[in-house]
């Protein structure tokens, strides 16, 4: 059922970069800039359900301050989603696929992985675990490079705005778990 949200069909996986995937393992792929930041969230069973509900149907990237247009209402593999940041005119678009999910019992999230017109180059997870003692932690996970003039122009700064981006996910569930 579309709306005026639903960025369309999936068309064939049309990814900007050939290591898909690469951001369930360690070491990531070479030749790109690399991120991994985890935070704490809370502790026990019910953050990391809360948690996870709110990575996989988008709340947690909503809630962070972007938009989201996505085709399913949770992060379901080889569906277009389209991230904005910005607002009106300065508002950029960055077409994005989601590569992958895990639903395991320690363990929820996905990867999406860039499309044409979209500013970088790479892949991103955001994964909830629930480790052994009981805390319940976000990793978010990239691996990107500059596709567009202005990226390549931001230069310094790109990695920058990922980590702060990254850390802000990690904050904003945070708050949910405590609050």
């Amino acid at each position: 059922m579309g709306s005026s949200d639903d960025p369309g069909p999936a068309p064939a996986s049309r990814l900007t970069y050939p290591e898909v995937g690469a951001t369930r393992r360690w070491p990531l792929p070479s030749g790109y800039r690399h991120l991994r930041v985890r935070t704490r969230v809370g502790h026990g069973r019910a953050t990391f359900e809360a948690a996870g509900r709110a990575v996989m149907d988008w709340r947690m990237h909503r809630a962070v301050g972007v938009s989201i247009r996505a085709a399913d209402p949770v992060a379901t593999p080889g569906r277009p989603v389209v991230v904005g940041l910005g607002v009106g005119r300065l508002r950029l678009r960055a077409p994005c696929e989601v590569v992958w999910t895990v639903a395991e019992e320690t363990r929820t999230g996905f990867a999406y992985g860039t499309l044409p017109g979209h500013p970088e180059r790479g892949e991103e997870s955001f994964v909830v675990r629930l480790e052994p003692d009981g805390s319940v932690v976000l990793t978010v996970t990239a691996f990107s490079r500059s596709e567009s003039w202005f990226g390549r122009a931001g230069g310094p700064l790109v990695p920058l705005f990922q980590r702060a981006y990254a850390r802000r996910c990690g904050r904003v569930l945070r708050r949910w778990a405590v609050g």
